[in-house]
């Protein structure tokens, strides 16, 4: 029987993607074997080999990295071509890759799903949520949602919210520190900082007043690289905190948390969509860009400035 080059690529991405045959072919409806034989003729075609595999998990070669990026792409395109020509052309399908921060995720994007489900039955998400800089074209990523400033000359990069943050401590450890009447109190206290999964690099958190600044560039007394994480810290009470204020709202509302300094204002970070230039904004994905949009426009916690 001839090989079905799209359906052996289909069946390789899979495997990518679970990380195991069983997995794959579960997801997929088809028998194990049909699998195997499939990528096995893939390679041999492609004169190359594909997969690793061992007992406990199936990965990539360097060269099968490479041709999954590549494959992917093709499958969603001929996807995207298809629901184009078929009856059901108003009807958007296909699978979205989507990278963002974990608060932006959780805060937000996550609990508001519903909605978007709701109006985009056919579109199928696979959202990653956690502080790590993901690399889009490698990595299979249709688009991301990042914070800071996006430096990448080779990504289309559209400013769609802010992520505005705050200083804060539980009550509890307010009552034995020191008092926290003013910027430079802080030296005095404890208090958490945050380095950025995968490049180690330090947060270092700007108050400002008017024409006035003040940089907390005094040691923290834990470091911590994931928001959630940081905000268990202090309601459990080691230390003085910069988190979102959209993560400590909540915990404002049932006296977990207070806000010091609130004559001071932290420097919001900027929030964006980002996307390779190398690759046409489909209509599955502009469906999501365009909603996390919306949704962050309607929300004064994360919505731009006017």
């Amino acid at each position: 029987m001839a090989l079905d080059r799209l359906e052996a690529m289909r069946a390789f991405c899979r495997i990518v993607e679970v990380g195991s045959f069983s997995g794959a072919a579960e997801s997929l409806g088809l028998a194990k074997t049909t699998l195997s034989g499939q990528v096995q003729a893939l390679e041999s075609l492609l004169g190359i080999k594909l997969l690793h595999r061992t007992t406990r998990r199936v990965s990539p070669t360097t060269e099968g990295a490479a041709y999954y990026s590549r494959a992917r792409a093709v499958i969603e395109d001929v996807d995207e071509l298809e629901a184009s020509v078929s009856q059901s052309r108003n009807i958007v399908r296909g699978r979205v890759r989507i990278e963002m921060p974990s608060p932006v995720g959780t805060l937000l994007v996550v609990p508001a799903l519903p909605d978007f489900a709701a109006r985009f039955p056919d579109i199928h998400l696979d959202i990653g949520c956690s502080e790590r800089v993901s690399d889009l074209t490698q990595e299979g990523v249709d688009c991301a949602i990042r914070g800071g400033v996006v430096v990448d000359q080779d990504h289309v990069c559209r400013p769609v919210g802010q992520m505005r943050f705050c200083f804060c401590a539980s009550p509890a450890y307010l009552a034995g520190a020191p008092a926290l009447n003013a910027p430079e109190d802080l030296v005095q206290h404890k208090h958490l900082g945050f380095k950025f999964p995968g490049t180690d690099r330090r947060y270092v958190p700007t108050l400002c007043r008017g024409d006035e600044s003040f940089v907390l560039d005094h040691p923290p007394s834990m470091f911590f690289n994931n928001g959630s994480a940081t905000v268990a810290a202090a309601v459990a009470g080691l230390g003085v905190a910069f988190i979102p204020r959209a993560e400590a709202v909540p915990h404002f509302k049932r006296g977990a948390l207070v806000e010091v300094l609130t004559q001071w204002q932290m420097a919001s970070m900027p929030i964006a969509i980002v996307y390779p230039y190398t690759r046409h904004l489909s209509a599955r994905v502009r469906a999501f860009t365009d909603w996390v949009t919306a949704l962050m426009a309607n929300d004064p916690l994360w919505a731009l400035d006017d």
